[in-house]
């Protein structure tokens, strides 16, 4: 299993649209080959970033998604937030599942 996490810091004066954003999403990442599950995490701290997370069966499966006409489809959202909704740069992180008690 493959996990990638995206941390992006958002500007408290936009948290209910960024949230939006994802609440409306395309969906298109629910029909890929691979792809396991999707989670938002909203920030307990106000200081932290969210984090959106997938969960892949590999990481093959999550470059094809990357690398699909379906992942330009599901980010061409219209609406998408202005620069100043973010309080810095998103970091994209990559990992590898070892463990999982499920």
């Amino acid at each position: 299993m493959f996990v990638v996490m995206n941390r992006i810091p958002v500007n408290p004066d936009y948290t209910e649209q960024f949230e939006e954003r994802f609440t409306n999403r395309a969906g298109e990442v629910d029909k890929m080959p691979g792809f396991v599950r999707n989670q938002v995490l909203r920030p307990t701290n106000p200081d932290d970033p969210y984090v959106v997370l997938t969960v892949w069966n590999s990481k093959d499966d999550f470059e094809a998604w990357v690398n699909s006409d379906a992942f330009r489809k599901g980010h061409a959202q219209s609406g998408a937030l202005p620069h100043e909704a973010f309080r810095g740069r998103n970091k994209l992180e990559q990992f590898e599942i070892i463990l999982d008690t499920a």
